[in-house]
């Protein structure tokens, strides 16, 4: 077995001459050298290429035309009224006011009113009109945390009231014209 020789002492001092187990010491620089191996190899692998690549045009004799962006219907839900703003962007493009009904005894609300004007405001702004078109419209719901959840319910059921036939694989269908999002104040 393989030690190390300290030396003999002189006199009357007992011989300090003590072997040292050197077998766990070769084993812990083992276990240093293949934690260092693999870590090194993990590091090597998770690196990210970071080129710096300036995105333009594929071929620069080609003339880039802007994109115009959708109309969205965004639907406000206020204290006394509805607001349905049509927004092409940062632009708006119209505005209409629909007054809420006063509150009944029923526990079920009903907007009659603003289903009517949601689908006639999307058959004068509604950009998706084709039965070969299957993209939807967008709407955007604006309202506030205190607005009780069965008001938020019947705006819903009022927007997905305006439906369009759409030409799909098995037959045509009657599916509503927008797809909805949420915007919380």
């Amino acid at each position: 077995m393989g030690g190390v020789d300290v030396g003999e002492g002189g006199g009357k001092k007992k011989a300090t001459n003590t072997d040292i187990n050197m077998v766990p010491f070769i084993d812990l620089l083992m276990c240093t050298i293949a934690f260092l191996l693999i870590t090194a190899v993990w590091v090597t692998n998770s690196r990210m290429n970071a080129d710096a690549q300036v995105p333009g045009p594929p071929n620069p004799d080609k003339e880039l035309t802007p994109q115009t962006p959708e109309k969205v219907l965004n639907l406000h839900i206020g204290e006394t009224d509805f607001a349905l703003v049509w927004k092409q962007g940062a632009t708006v493009v119209s505005e209409v006011r629909v007054p809420k009904p006063p509150p009944g005894d029923s526990p079920i609300i009903r907007y009659s009113d603003l289903a009517k004007k949601i689908e006639s405001e999307w058959n004068t702004n509604g950009s998706h009109r084709d039965p070969s078109d299957k993209k939807l419209d967008q709407a955007i719901m604006h309202t506030d945390n205190r607005t009780p959840f069965k008001e938020i319910i019947a705006v819903l059921d009022a927007l997905y009231a305006t439906k369009r036939k759409v030409k799909l694989p098995d037959g045509d269908k009657d599916l509503p014209v927008f797809n909805m999002t949420f915007s919380v104040r």
